[in-house]
This record gives structure tokens, sequence and C-alpha cells, in this order.
């Protein structure tokens, strides 16, 4: 792909994805749900959702997105990966944070929830939400970049696939606007980050969504795991 189009198609494709992501926190900070079972976050996502549904749909050729049932064999190395990231990321760097502050924060989205709104409100919509802007468009959007990359694990992790794990994990600065610590906000982010590449991955692997949307999942089934635990 030529550089000025390549460049172009990058531009686009980053400005459309944060301004569908600050109309989502915007909805979600400012219109509240009086409702016993889901957060109010749930309008956020909800809107991040339909808005990454609208853009896939209006740049229909340029994303030429994909999704199907996969084969059960195929989705269990992604989804265990997915969880074992969570896992291992966040268990490592709370020890590390413990040793360096002598305490560990929780994610703001597990304070004062229940089992029923954490699965329905993050593990579920979250998941999607966020896979539908910062894979299903995004990454597909710039699919045409994906002849760059770098190899890892003698594996090639395309351009597009860092690109839409960056800027997934970069969206989780607005973590910052809850009051939580910098050693909190780097634990997310290189969670995140990981996460999003193994998700990238498998999705460009297969060419197929589906696979996205499962490993965010895992990746969100520690949180539920925690409020199980409690």
């Amino acid at each position: 792909m030529k550089k000025n189009l390549a460049l172009s198609r990058l531009l686009v494709g980053l400005l459309l994805t944060v301004l569908v992501y600050f109309v989502a926190m915007f909805v979600g900070h400012h219109w509240h749900l009086n409702c016993t079972f889901l957060s109010d976050s749930v309008l956020g996502h909800a809107t991040m959702l339909a808005l990454s549904i609208v853009l896939i749909l209006v740049f229909k050729k340029q994303v030429n997105y994909r999704i199907a049932v996969p084969k059960f064999k195929q989705i269990l190395k992604p989804i265990s990966l997915g969880f074992l990231c969570a896992v291992v990321i966040n268990v490592v760097l709370s020890i590390i944070t413990k040793i360096i502050s002598g305490s560990v924060q929780n994610h703001p989205l597990l304070e004062g929830t229940t089992l029923l709104k954490n699965f329905l409100s993050v593990f579920f919509l979250a998941s999607v939400a966020e896979e539908f802007l910062f894979r299903g468009f995004l990454q597909n959007y710039l699919r045409p970049l994906g002849d760059k990359g770098i190899k890892l694990f003698k594996r090639k992790i395309s351009l597009p696939v860092l690109i839409g794990a960056l800027t997934f994990s970069l969206a989780h600065l607005i973590l910052l606007a809850s009051g939580v610590g910098a050693l909190f906000i780097l634990r997310i982010l290189i969670f995140t980050f990981v996460l999003g590449l193994v998700a990238g991955y498998y999705q460009e692997k297969h060419d197929n969504h589906i696979f996205a949307i499962l490993v965010h999942m895992a990746g969100n089934l520690m949180g539920l795991i925690s409020l199980i635990a409690r």
C-alpha cells in the first residue's frame, strides 16, 4: 500500500475510533441508569457498540467484517491464553505493586458491584463493545497495512494488530479520572496491551471477529472469579 494512502487510512481509522470512544464515555458518564442489576457503564458501552456497528456498516468495503461460529477445538488455545494473560500479568504486577507501595488497588468497576452486574456489564457487554470498536472496526479497517509488523516468539504480529492493541490499551488511561494510582494504571495498560495482541492475532489468523471477543471475555473472567471469591 502506498505510503500516503497508508498514512491516510491510519489517521482516519484512529480519528473515528477515538471519536466513537469519547462519545461513548461521555454518554456513560453523564447518563445514569436506575437499575439494580446493571451498572451505569452499560449506557456507555451500548453506545460504543451501536456506533461501532454503524462504522462497520458505513465502511463495509474497507472493513470486510467477518464473524462466524468457530470449531470448539479452535477456541481452546485463544481462550486459555486470554485467561492466562489476566492471571499472570495481574498477579505478577500486583505482587510488585505490593512490594513497592504496600497495597494493591482494585479495579473501580469491581467496587460496589455484584456478580450479576459484573457479568452483564463488564464480562459480556464491555468485552463485546470494545472488541467491535478496536478489533471489529479499527484493526479490520487497517488490514491493508498488514504486510508490516514485527516478529514475536516466532510469530508475526502485524501492524494492524499492534495499533489495535496499543489504542485499546491507551483508552484505559481514562481510568485516571476515577482517582486510581500510577501503578494500577501501569498494570492495566500492560495487561490490556497484551490481551489486545492475543485478541488481534487470533482474529487476524482466522479472519473471524468471534476469536477477539472470546479472548477478551476470557481476560475479563478474572474479575468474575475475584467477586465469587469474596
